[in-house]
């Protein structure tokens, strides 16, 4: 079962993220999803299997410029995490199709998302459900 998450389940939420995300804390997560909760902009997806929260997606409304897109706002997908037992079982297209349905209704007619040069894993995914690759890019820092 999919539903959208609540404020109440936040910690769910960022206890998958953490697992997504290993270099960051449970807590710190929490903290930033209450904050990007608090705007309307955004919004998180939780998959129970047998009351269990097991997957998440996060979506937003990018209002700034998304690499090969023509409108604003376009609905990214910001993550989306299966835990691995549960995966190739069609849980990440669900919740990617319910992140789709909620950008359309927030107005958008295009939804991008993004990978790691070498996430094979997601790069497939991607592709398999409809994405088209827009580009490649490497970045930079420099200390200053």
């Amino acid at each position: 079962m999919i539903r959208q998450a609540s404020l109440t389940e936040i910690t769910f939420v960022a206890t998958l993220a953490q697992e997504l995300w290993p270099d960051n804390t449970v807590a710190s997560l929490e903290a930033e999803m209450r904050e990007s909760l608090k705007n309307s902009d955004t919004t998180f997806f939780l998959y129970y299997a047998d009351n269990q929260a097991v997957a998440f997606a996060h979506v937003q409304l990018r209002h700034d410029y998304v690499e090969g897109t023509d409108s604003s706002p376009v609905g990214y997908l910001e993550g989306i995490y299966v835990q691995e037992a549960l995966r190739k079982q069609g849980i990440a297209g669900q919740l990617l199709t319910a992140c789709q349905t909620w950008a359309k209704q927030q107005g958008c007619t295009e939804f991008a998302s993004d990978c790691e040069l070498t996430n094979d894993e997601s790069l497939r995914f991607h592709l398999s459900h409809g994405f088209i690759e827009a580009n490649r890019i490497i970045c930079f820092t420099k200390k200053l």
